[in-house]
């Protein structure tokens, strides 16, 4: 599978996305690689905007199930395919605040949007190095981060002492810096 593989953002990108689109199209089969290759970003839009990680799986379940139903109609613009994803999303997150009556009634700018959709990337990116850790490592992480659970909480969920948990949540921290290129993570 081609899960966390680096999004081309320039316009060279823009054939090879064309032809996953047009072979997903033709071979329902084939919408596995448009899935594997934005379901990192998508979960990260999706996660920041709700409350639970169970509604957030929900909601992208069904931004790609809408998505794989409607592959057929959606027509090559030159747009990327993820902006068309992000746009099943925020509806799919309206209609839940509709649903259950904590719609937003202030509309959110363009430019928030924008940023919105960057750091979902750099959310994937984050994901997508997350799962190049040693598995220890990244189970901390997304015990103490994803989960927030307490280091008391994850020592009990690995049978590992605090002071282990501690350890390698600093290892795991410290290994996605060096591979950020030295950002802080």
């Amino acid at each position: 599978m081609r899960r966390g593989r680096p999004l081309r953002q320039s316009q060279a990108g823009a054939p090879e996305e064309r032809a996953l689109i047009e072979a997903a199209q033709r071979d329902p089969a084939r919408f596995a690689d448009l899935y594997d290759l934005y379901f990192d970003r998508i979960y990260a839009y999706v996660a920041r905007r709700v409350v639970s990680r169970e509604e957030t799986e929900d909601l992208v379940s069904e931004v790609f199930h809408k998505a794989l139903a409607s592959l057929r109609r959606f027509q090559w613009q030159g747009a990327p395919f993820s902006a068309w994803l992000f746009r099943i999303a925020a509806n799919e997150i309206t209609d839940v605040g509709a649903r259950l009556g904590r719609e937003r009634t202030i509309e959110a700018s363009p430019e928030a949007e924008e940023g919105d959709q960057e750091e979902a990337q750099d959310r994937s990116r984050v994901l997508a190095l997350m799962r190049e850790l040693p598995e220890d490592q990244r189970r901390v992480l997304e015990l103490r981060f994803m989960e927030e659970k307490s280091t008391r909480e994850a020592a009990e969920v690995m049978r590992r002492s605090e002071g282990a948990i501690k350890q390698l949540q600093f290892r795991g921290l410290e290994s996605l810096r060096t591979r950020m290129g030295g950002k802080h993570a």
